[in-house]
Order: C-alpha cells, then sequence, then structure tokens
C-alpha cells in the first residue's frame, strides 16, 4: 500500500481482515495524508491540517463496521451541524432535526421539508449504494426523485425552490462545496447530500483532532498483523518490495510518475485527461476566546459557512471558475473547539477556515478571508493570538495529492463523477492487474470515509489476489 492517508490504511485493513499480508509505506513523517492533526499555532491548541468535519466518516458503512472506537475514535457533535450569517444579524440555522430547521425558515420551511424528507427518508439507501453500486434501494421513487434534482445546478435549484434569502443562502453554502460555479449540472447534488447526512447523523468531528480516524485505523491494521513504515518514499516501483498486489492512495498524475511505464498507452492517456478542480487557500488561527458573531445562532455551529447570499455566493464561486480571486470570498469556517474542548486551552478556540481559489495559486487570502468573517462577528481580528497560512501551492507542498491545492482528488464534473478516474467498468482497476488506485481521485470521491480504500480492496481481492 502506498500511502497512509484514509482510503489506504482502510484499504490495507481490508486486505488484513481478509487474511493477507500488508505493509503500508508513507512518506511523510506522520500517517494520515488529508486527516492529520497538528499544533500549528500556539502550544496547547491541537488544529486539523486539511478535513475536519467528518458527516460522511460518522455514517460510512465500512467505518462503522471497524472496531475504530476501541483505538481511541471519539465523535463530538456541536449544538447544531451548521449555520449562515446574514447580514443584519440573522442567521439561517441547518439542524439535525429536518423540521427544526423547517421552522426556522418560516415560509420556505414546506419547500425545505419537500426537498429534502424524500432523501432523508432514503438515506439509508444513500449510504448502502455508497458500498455496494448495484443494489437494489428500498426507496427507489425517493431516491430517484433526489437523484433527478441532484442533476440540476445549484443556481437554478436553489432560485427555483425558495423564495426567501435564507433557505437560499443556506442552500447555496452547502452547494458551495462543489467547487464549481452554481450554472454547472450537479452542484445541486452536494448541497442535498451534505444536508441529507447534517439531518441524519450530523457534522461531527474526531475528538482530539482528524488524526484520531487515522490513528485508530493504523491500530486496528497493527492489531491484524499489517505493518506502517513512514519516511518511505515511493517515487518508481522499485521503491516497492516485491508484492502480488500494490494499491496506490495517490493522484493520478503521481500514479503515471511511479508506474506509468507499467500500464497501457490507452490508460495513461484517459489518465492525463484527469483534471483538478480549484485549490484552497486555508487559514487556522489561536484565538484568546469565541468568534463574537453577531447571530448568536453561530456561536454554538460546529461549521459556519461566511458569504451572504446566494447571489454573492454563486459570484464568487463564478470568479474562482474564472481564475481569479474573489475580493468577497465563500469562506468555510470551522469551530473544532465549540465542539470538542480538547483542542485548546480552557476559555480558548482553535479556527480553522479555507476559501477556493484558482488551482496553484501562490496567492495568500488571509485579508480576505478575515475580512468576511469580520462582516459578521465585529471584533473577530482583537481575539487572535496566532494564526498560520497556507496557500493552495503550499497545500500541494504539505500533501502531495492535493495537485495545485485541490482538496477533493479531481474536479466534481459530471463526467469525473461517473468515470473517476477513467472510463473503466472497475475503476479502481487501472490497466496492470497488479495495480490499483485507491485515493480520493476514484469513486466514489472526496470525504473522509475510506470507501474508496475499500471498494479497490475488494477488487484486488477478487482479481490478482483471489
Amino acid at each position: 500500500m502506498v500511502g497512509a492517508g484514509p482510503n489506504g490504511l482502510t484499504a490495507a485493513v481490508t486486505l488484513a481482515r481478509a487474511g493477507r499480508s500488508v505493509l503500508v509505506l508513507e512518506a511523510a513523517d506522520t500517517i494520515g495524508g488529508g486527516a492529520r492533526s497538528g499544533a500549528l499555532t500556539l502550544p496547547g491548541f491541537t488544529h486539523d491540517l486539511c478535513s475536519s468535519v467528518h458527516p460522511l466518516g460518522a455514517t460510512s458503512p465500512v467505518f462503522t463496521r471497524l472496531p475504530l472506537a476501541e483505538h481511541g475514535l471519539r465523535w463530538r457533535h456541536a449544538d447544531v451541524p451548521l449555520a449562515h450569517p446574514l447580514d443584519g444579524g440573522r442567521a439561517a440555522v441547518l439542524h439535525r432535526s429536518l423540521p427544526a430547521t423547517a421552522d426556522g425558515l418560516s415560509a420556505d420551511g414546506p419547500a425545505w421539508t419537500r426537498l429534502m424528507g424524500p432523501l432523508v427518508r432514503a438515506w439509508d439507501d444513500v449510504t448502502a449504494h455508497l458500498e455496494h453500486p448495484v443494489r437494489l434501494p428500498r426507496h427507489p421513487v425517493a431516491l430517484g426523485r433526489s437523484g433527478l434534482r441532484a442533476l440540476r445546478s445549484a443556481g437554478g435549484l436553489a432560485g427555483g425552490a425558495f423564495d426567501d434569502e435564507p433557505a437560499r443562502a443556506l442552500f447555496a453554502g452547502l452547494a458551495g462545496h462543489a467547487v464549481l460555479p452554481f450554472d454547472v449540472a450537479g452542484t445541486a447534488g452536494f448541497g442535498l447530500v451534505l444536508a441529507g447526512g447534517a439531518h441524519t447523523v450530523g457534522w461531527p468531528l474526531a475528538e482530539g483532532g482528524s488524526q484520531a480516524i487515522v490513528d485508530a485505523l493504523a491500530a486496528h491494521l497493527r492489531a491484524l498483523g499489517g505493518s506502517v513504515q513512514t519516511g518511505h518514499a515511493v517515487r518508481r516501483l522499485a521503491d516497492v518490495p516485491p508484492c502480488r498486489a500494490t494499491l496506490f492512495d495517490v493522484s493520478p498524475r503521481q500514479l503515471l510518475a511511479i508506474a506509468g511505464d507499467r500500464l497501457s498507452g490507452p490508460y495513461r492517456r484517459a489518465l492525463g485527461r484527469f483534471h483538478h478542480g480549484p485549490g484552497v487557500c486555508k487559514v487556522d488561527w489561536a484565538l484568546d476566546g469565541p468568534v463574537p458573531w453577531t447571530a448568536a445562532a453561530c456561536r454554538g455551529a460546529g461549521t459556519v459557512h461566511v458569504g451572504g447570499h446566494l447571489e454573492e455566493i454563486a459570484a464568487a464561486e463564478e470568479a474562482v471558475g474564472r481564475g481569479e480571486h474573489p475580493e468577497r470570498p465563500f469562506v468555510l469556517v470551522v469551530q473544532a473547539s465549540v465542539a470538542d474542548p480538547t483542542r485548546a486551552p480552557a476559555g480558548q478556540h482553535t479556527l480553522w477556515a479555507y476559501c477556493h481559489v484558482p488551482n496553484g495559486s501562490t496567492v495568500d487570502v488571509t485579508e480576505r478571508i478575515e475580512r468576511q468573517i469580520e462582516r459578521f462577528a465585529p471584533g473577530f481580528r482583537d481575539r487572535v493570538l496566532a494564526r498560520v497560512t497556507r496557500t493552495a501551492a503550499d497545500m500541494e507542498g504539505d500533501n502531495a495529492n492535493y495537485i495545485g491545492g485541490d482538496i477533493a482528488g479531481g474536479a466534481h464534473t459530471l463526467r469525473q463523477i461517473a468515470a473517476r478516474p477513467a472510463p473503466r467498468l472497475r475503476p479502481h482497476r487501472t490497466s496492470n492487474p497488479a495495480l490499483l488506485l485507491c485515493s480520493a481521485s476514484t469513486p466514489p470521491g472526496a470525504g473522509v470515509h475510506g470507501l474508496c480504500g475499500y471498494h479497490a480492496a475488494r477488487s484486488a481481492l477478487t482479481g490478482v489476489l483471489r
């Protein structure tokens, strides 16, 4: 196994549970990939280096079958999963309760219920599909209705379904996770899935940091007899000891660099056509107290979407799509210490945020991010004890899978969701039976859920390791 991120470790665990001998090779000195945590700012403050909130992790059909709690993994929930501040001291709030969310959206409450109700009722089908894509759903009508809506553009769905600013903004912030302009087909699906996850399992964080997820996976792997070796970079196949199969938790570009000469010409060309989306500029803060949000609902939220109304968020994402750095970016904020007090000294807090920027950007947009937060939380800058900023280029330097700062493993276009990373019936298998790909650049895509690794391991067990 090349790469000790969540997918690589999940693949390793899946193979070890099937009785195979497994060695994980990780180039960095610590495991985790996109789920690492560390002391970025000041002593006593624990920050997530990338991923922080894990709605798909808590409901992952793979993680829920593993004894990760026995190895220290604990999920922590804030009072509410998400708040979206608006000008004038208001906020739209996404509660775990669907009725409570609808009640807070006033006239658009019935529309929110009509939109989200079928998906919430069919959520077990969603999670089952992630593990068994060809299994017949238990709620085919509800799932089919939500699926058709998911194919729409975020702007079209939000603009057509809701009349008032709070509901339109709430959905826009959710759809912003697609990292695409809002007129692109399929962007509505991100809003639907993220809201559905909030209404069913919430948006939890791992106690002590996202590192706890990968540490638990690694501990379980070792208990099964597997091994993890850090500080071992794999730049070519000769860096891998003799084995029957090699699984790569890397980007398609890295796979080509490492093993391109062992792959067929058509498959190499298909990987070469795979493209990455925008990057992110990320800032972590150590604060001497909570963020002074004007809207009280934001103070107890684990995640806060900062960007204003639908049209403003859409304009920011469209600007990024044109290769620009918007003056008023859409900012995704996580208040980890609100849900998990172990992240900071008593009375103090950590804060994590990023905005989308053009792929490969070296521009530090900290000032723009802080202006957006200050807009809805006057006095925020007065709480800052220390900050650390990572540009999109820095993000790739920290994690080679983040090409140009793209933390999603590839652009979320419909084509690349349907054929990720290349058009194949078994997408985790390459043209070489002994080489498989298991990163977020394979189905079902980004998120700390381990399913990319699980599917690659199952494909190896029914193929070269049969």
